[in-house]
């Protein structure tokens, strides 16, 4: 009798794995920590799945005595693995009742003979965990079973996305604490072009913007060693994460000397960046103390931004970063656009000195952690007329000075995993050529207003309109409602209704009937 063809092994994907990575710890680990618990294992397999096929391409082509040479590796941005770091050996003692100190051991040690994951790794973190050996062999298991070879996406930042969106309630929307979707990063890059010079980020999380940053460079075959990447990080844990997210990626970064507040501990405070690419917490209250940060010297010739939103203080942080021609991209909640007070002020002496290049309005729904429709703002510290040679291309820009162009993007996007939007390649190549174009000499011909999506606004009109920022007071909105025939809607609403409650009648008859028929009979109300 034939064997029955055994079925092939399915590939768990890795949100089902991490899923069930989680389950295993529930009961031993709060959930906020679920993510550090199983980031840092993840880790130990990327980078040994990244060892071991590097091993093998050095016996192969050199011969087995030159495995353990460390050069081979460090060459090719591959950190070199002790025996004891690596994950076969985790998983051949995953059932020790020290497996703990193992893992503890491995990271400790992976960290020691790789300078650039120096403060990168937890420090005795398992051990303290104290989570049941069983849980923590059952959690390996897990991990296992991840496909790193992912090359197209931010893995780390899409592992704490995934553990942001699942635990949002937890801690993500209480601390403002999102991570920001591929799509718009990349527009971001797209838009900004950080081909040559230094790129900050103020709020660098995880250090999804420079992945895709530097990935950006790579795909428009700029050269990677132009670009030198500054950020800083408040969280200690994120901090660490961003350390390792770069480093498995050979992407060298000055993130400051640790973990710190960029408002009150500012770990570059003489940087000029030539880019800058941010997705500030929103919305943070209570950011300073009233008497705190009065004559910070990044808010010169500005007002001082209020304890009551931090908002503006990301503002002018990220203008006193600019260098001479520097140009920034970063996320705002709506509500900075037309903010009164003292934002109001700070607005309008930030238009007034003619930094403020484009508004973009984007689609709801981008963030796992968060619905509401966020502002995209670019700021240029030289909108003068000017010829510059960009990764090989000329471009002849205009002056700009008094002019903002707005955006709207709210009707862009393609659904995905059924709640969720993202800005298609497509989507996104009709925003950065519009904003190109505008930019650019002979712009009469390139480009022109739009009705619901685009307008190019004077300094004049947006002086009219009390510096507001909000596109839709610039960008001409159709009035579909003019041309409805009142009568004819509300008979045709009519119908539909008459309809409906017909259907509804009928319903509750067969239900009755059903019931009676069963012998409990329902009295009619």
């Amino acid at each position: 009798m034939a064997r029955a063809a055994t079925k092939p092994k399915k590939e768990v994907s890795m949100e089902e794995a991490l899923w069930k990575s989680a389950d295993k710890l529930r009961g031993s680990v709060e959930p906020a920590e679920y993510k550090h618990v199983v980031l840092s294992l993840f880790f130990l397999k990327f980078a040994s799945d990244k060892f071991e096929a590097q091993r093998k391409m050095i016996a192969e082509k050199y011969g087995e005595k030159f495995v353990d040479i460390e050069a081979f590796y460090n060459q090719d941005n591959v950190f070199y693995l002790p025996e004891i770091s690596r994950w076969s050996y985790i998983m051949q003692n995953a059932k020790q009742d020290d497996i703990a100190l193992k893992i503890d051991t491995a990271l400790f040690t992976i960290e020691k003979v790789n300078e650039s994951l120096k403060g990168a790794l937890p420090d005795n973190y398992y051990s303290r965990l104290h989570i049941d050996t069983a849980k923590l062999a059952s959690l390996l298991d897990e991990i296992d079973k991840i496909n790193t070879g992912d090359k197209e996406n931010d893995i780390i930042g899409r592992v704490y996305e995934y553990f942001l969106s699942k635990f949002a309630l937890a801690e993500g929307k209480g601390k403002g604490e999102f991570y920001t979707p591929k799509c718009i990063v990349n527009l971001i890059a797209e838009m900004i072009e950080p081909y040559d010079g230094i790129l900050y980020d103020p709020c660098c999380g995880s250090g999804g913007m420079f992945v895709q940053s530097m990935k950006f460079v790579e795909a428009h075959h700029g050269n990677k060693k132009k670009v030198s990447i500054y950020g800083q990080e408040y969280t200690n844990t994120t901090y660490k994460l961003c350390k390792m997210n770069l480093a498995i990626r050979g992407i060298s970064a000055n993130l400051g000397e640790m973990a710190a507040n960029t408002f009150t501990n500012d770990q570059h405070k003489d940087l000029k960046a030539d880019y800058i690419m941010a997705n500030p917490p929103f919305n943070q209250k209570e950011w300073r103390a009233d008497n705190e940060l009065i004559d910070d010297p990044r808010w010169d010739g500005y007002e001082v931004p209020p304890t009551s939103n931090a908002n503006y203080g990301w503002i002018l942080n990220i203008v006193s970063k600019l260098s001479q021609n520097g140009v920034a991209g970063f996320l705002l909640a709506n509500g900075a656009l037309s903010d009164d007070g003292t934002e109001l002020k700070i607005r309008r002496q930030l238009i007034e000195n003619n930094l403020v290049e484009a508004i973009i309005i984007l689609p709801r729904n981008l963030f796992y952690t968060t619905d509401i429709s966020v502002t995209l703002w670019i700021l240029n510290k030289n909108k003068k007329a000017r010829v510059v040679e960009e990764n090989g291309e000329v471009k002849r820009f205009r002056n700009r000075e008094r002019e903002i162009l707005f955006m709207d993007l709210r009707q862009m996007g393609s659904p995905y995993e059924k709640k969720y939007i993202e800005l298609t390649e497509e989507d996104r190549k009709k925003v950065t050529s519009v904003y190109h174009a505008w930019q650019q000499e002979g712009y009469d011909e390139s480009y022109q207003n739009v009705p619901e999506f685009c307008y190019s606004a004077s300094f004049d009109e947006v002086a009219e309109k009390g510096f507001t920022l909000v596109p839709s007071r610039y960008i001409e909105f159709v009035n579909r409602d003019e041309n409805i025939d009142f009568d004819t809607k509300m008979k045709t609403l009519q119908r539909e209704l008459r309809d409906l409650l017909v259907a509804e009648e009928k319903s509750k008859a067969d239900l009755l009937t059903v019931f009676k028929e069963l012998g409990y009979e329902i009295d009619k109300i």
